[in-house]
């Protein structure tokens, strides 16, 4: 199945943001062909206008060039030093966040899991979370922010939470990450 987009600003802008934290982009016509791929056209102009709102800067790549790189990525402005990297694909690792700012031990996620997570239950790909009245909006925004690579999005209503995996039965394995990560946080405070 293939992702649409719309031809928007924003869309354009996640499909460089993408791009860029999967490829090492030396140069934006490099940029813009990988784009154009996409099926997205722009002009010079605009794509150095996208590259600076998103705050992407060129630095120093493992081999020496320049590439480009987003606020957070490995190596990217406002990384931690060393490079972090994310858990390997598959395995119990995947259930939990992805290394970085926002993960299993930093971020909104725990505190949010811990203060609003009322009930966890999975079927297949998919976790239905509950919270009280008005905090499913908050715990969404929290798990999309936690960059988790095994889920694919959020739905957010008013008391509950439709969490999408990528795996077709990985929704058991995030429910009860999720379950453990606000036990774990509630036992800290």
């Amino acid at each position: 199945m293939t992702a649409l987009s719309p031809v928007t600003k924003a869309a354009r802008q996640a499909q460089i943001a993408d791009i860029l934290t999967r490829t090492r982009v030396r140069s934006q016509e490099e940029l813009a062909e990988l784009l154009a791929r996409r099926g997205v056209k722009v002009a010079q102009a605009t794509l150095s206008r996208d590259l600076e709102d998103l705050g992407a800067v060129r630095v120093r790549g493992a081999g020496g060039a320049l590439v480009y790189a987003l606020p957070g990525d490995p190596g990217g402005p406002g990384s931690p030093p060393g490079g972090v990297t994310g858990p390997s694909a598959g395995g119990l690792q995947d259930a939990w966040p992805s290394s970085g700012a926002d993960d299993s031990t930093s971020g909104a996620l725990p505190r949010m899991a811990a203060e609003l997570l009322v009930s966890a239950e999975a079927s297949a790909n998919l976790v239905v979370l509950r919270t009280p009245a008005g905090g499913a909006q908050l715990l969404a925004s929290a798990i999309d922010h936690a960059v988790w690579g095994s889920i694919l999005g959020t739905v957010a209503g008013d008391d509950t939470v439709l969490v999408i995996t990528r795996d077709p039965a990985g929704g058991e394995q995030v429910a009860h990450a999720l379950l453990r990560l606000a036990e774990r946080r509630v036992e800290r405070t």
